[in-house]
């Protein structure tokens, strides 16, 4: 079992250089949540040369709705939602200074190029494991678009938040590295 690497947000070019496909971390700072309506509203100010509700730069944006929060907590279950979805955002925002996205599944081949290009990374999430995910945020507040209620863009302090480097700045893919172990 590999070590666990820690991290910070945001993030530097030097951080993000230094992960690598399968690497594990363990976040520590702020995650903005952001699911497809969202994104597009994001996508929708930046082609009006708006100002984002939040500053992207070295940031990570989880993409999840999380169930409301049971008495006593600050937010319900919080596990990763597939990511293909956000595949036709994401690059713009990358170019922008967004420097990490977590959820869940592949992306497409244009997200990974941009991921090179714009020294981005993804990791996944543990899915199916909402409650446990929701542990590790420690503070939530909404900061945009309340009227998409789970999908408003949410502002997470987070402490230990476990993940995996999917794919890193060199184009690696650790799914289909993973698939080709076994093919031989």
């Amino acid at each position: 079992m590999s070590e666990v690497i820690k991290i910070t947000t945001p993030l530097s070019d030097e951080v993000v250089d230094s992960l690598k496909s399968g690497d594990q971390v363990s976040i520590k700072g702020i995650l903005y949540t952001a699911r497809d309506a969202a994104h597009k509203r994001l996508i929708d100010l930046l082609d009006h040369r708006d100002e984002l509700p939040f500053d992207i730069k070295g940031q990570i944006i989880y993409y999840v709705g999380p169930t409301p929060a049971k008495p006593g907590a600050i937010i319900g279950s919080a596990g990763p939602t597939t990511s293909y979805r956000m595949d036709p955002y994401a690059p713009r925002l990358m170019e922008v200074g967004m420097k990490g996205m977590i959820g869940k599944g592949n992306r497409t081949q244009s997200v990974i190029d941009a991921m090179v290009k714009y020294k981005s990374i993804y990791f996944a999430a543990i899915g199916g494991a909402g409650a446990l995910v929701a542990r590790s945020i420690k503070k939530v507040e909404i900061i945009a678009y309340e009227d998409l209620g789970p999908e408003a863009i949410r502002k997470m302090e987070v402490e230990d938040f476990q993940a995996v480097v999917v794919n890193d700045t060199y184009g690696n893919d650790v799914y289909k590295e993973g698939m080709n172990k076994y093919k031989r």
